[in-house]
Order: structure tokens, then C-alpha cells, then sequence
């Protein structure tokens, strides 16, 4: 048996990160290292709890000049930094995202939308999908002229909740209410369970 549940989305996953070019790996690092910790910064001031942001470690690349017939040259490095922030209040993203511009983030991943009822609704769906592998297991016994005699096996396919991503363009406008648009979207829970009856 199998089922689907919507849940309206009201939390996201907002991966950010800062990419900077500098003619040294130190440069380089510290102007990545100051953008993620004011963003963080900003973040606590807001209200968003420590233990929601999850800051990677630093990938420091050298950057090189190719040219035809030429000895490849060195001409500065790149460093990139993520961060991940959880946000419970979806009507604080359109903020945060502005917030992390400001502060030197320089490209937003993705936002995946998620829904804070998501252990109530998988819970849900596979009582559902039980349901349904009875009625189903029931109807089919009775189109062979048979009855059931229990349950001989369970196999319980384990679900994630399928997310809308969200990709963000720049654009500002005095006449649109912004941070609505970013309130949009369903997170549809679906589960799934076989369940092998035994004939009398």
C-alpha cells in the first residue's frame, strides 16, 4: 500500500556560500573567513539559533593564467566557503538572504522548503498505506474465493519527503510585497509499506 500527504511549507534549508579571489591564499582565506563569520553574526542577532547553522570548512584553490606555448602562471587563489542555515520561520528568508548579501555571501545554492509537521504526516501516511495494503490484500482474497489468515511479511520502504527547491534571482521591486514570494510551496510525504498476507 502506499500514500501521499501535503504539508504546507514552513521552514527551508538555505545553502549560501561566498567565493573570493585575492593574489594570496591568506588574503584569500581571511576575506572568506570574515564574510561567513559576520554573516553568522547577523544570523544570532536575528534570532537564528547557533545549532541551525552549519559552517564548511574552507576549499582554497591556486588560479592559473593559461596561455598557448606559456609556462601556466599563477595569479592568485580562490577560496569558498558554505553555510547552511535552517530557518523555522519562513517569513524571516527573503531577510536572511538579503542579510547574506550584504555580508559578502556571494551565491545562494538552493533553498529546499520543508515542513515542520513532517514526523506527524510520514506517521500519518503509513497508517494510511497499511490501510490501504489491508483493503487491497482483503478484495483480492475474496476475488480467489479465499480469506486471510495474517500477516506473513512486512517490508517497510523508508521515504523522504520530496522538497521544492527554490532557485532566487535578484530582483527588487517597490510594488511586490518580496518576501511573500518566497513563501510559496507544498511538501508532498509519501510512504510506502508491502505487506505479504497468508491464505486460509
Amino acid at each position: 500500500g502506499s500514500s501521499n500527504k501535503v504539508a504546507e511549507a514552513d521552514m527551508a534549508d538555505v545553502n549560501v556560500e561566498v567565493i573570493i579571489k585575492a593574489e594570496t591564499a591568506k588574503a584569500a582565506k581571511q576575506q572568506s573567513d570574515a564574510a561567513v563569520a559576520k554573516f553568522i553574526e547577523r544570523l544570532q542577532q536575528a534570532g537564528v539559533e547557533r545549532e541551525l547553522i552549519q559552517s564548511a570548512n574552507i576549499n582554497l584553490q591556486p588560479q592559473y593564467h593559461y596561455e598557448k606555448g606559456q609556462p601556466n602562471k599563477l595569479i592568485g587563489y580562490s577560496a569558498n566557503r558554505r553555510v547552511t542555515v535552517t530557518i523555522n520561520d519562513l517569513s524571516q528568508l527573503n531577510d536572511i538572504l538579503d542579510t547574506a548579501l550584504e555580508q559578502g555571501i556571494n551565491r545562494i545554492s538552493h533553498i529546499a522548503l520543508k515542513s515542520s509537521k513532517e514526523a506527524q504526516y510520514i506517521k500519518q501516511a503509513r497508517l494510511a498505506a497499511i490501510k490501504d495494503a489491508q483493503q487491497k490484500a482483503a478484495e483480492l482474497a475474496a476475488g480467489f474465493g479465499e480469506a486471510l489468515d495474517g500477516v506473513w511479511q512486512i517490508r517497510y520502504y523508508d521515504q523522504r519527503p520530496v522538497q521544492p527547491i527554490m532557485m532566487r534571482m535578484e530582483a527588487q521591486s517597490d510594488n511586490v510585497n518580496v518576501a511573500k514570494s518566497y513563501q510559496q510551496g507544498q511538501v508532498t510525504i509519501q510512504d510506502r509499506v508491502e505487506v505479504t498476507y497468508r491464505l486460509k
